[in-house]
């Protein structure tokens, strides 16, 4: 049974920093790409960033590109997203994905949902 655990979300000031995790289970993790998405109040859920199997490969949105950063740790079976500059348009609930089964940016394509954990950003 898959897993998907999110911590490190919080309120923070406009300008601080966060770094999200997300603690996987039940899936050997270094064989599946990783995705973080975001979903605000009354908007649809989006694409944030996603990365590959090693790492090697990472995708942004172009919303959070010079700001956030996604790695991982196959040791750990732990994905981060580390967000700096945050600003209040950044405040959403994020959610981490696993195994996209097509394009990385499309919440569609992924089998596994962890259940969220809430970023505010606001002075």
């Amino acid at each position: 049974q898959v897993q998907l655990v999110e911590s490190g979300g919080g309120l923070v000031q406009p300008g601080g920093s966060l770094r999200l995790s997300c603690a996987a289970s039940g899936r050997t993790f270094s064989s599946v790409y990783m995705g973080w998405f975001r979903q605000a109040p009354g908007k649809e859920r989006e694409f944030v960033a996603a990365i590959s199997r090693s790492g090697g490969n990472r995708f942004y949105a172009d919303s959070v590109k010079g700001r956030f950063t996604i790695s991982r740790d196959n040791a750990k079976t732990t994905v981060y997203l580390q967000m700096n500059n945050l600003k209040p348009e950044d405040t959403a609930i994020y959610y981490c994905a696993m195994e996209p089964r097509g394009p990385v940016t499309t919440q569609g394509s992924y089998l596994y949902w962890g259940q969220g954990t809430q970023v505010t950003v606001s002075s």
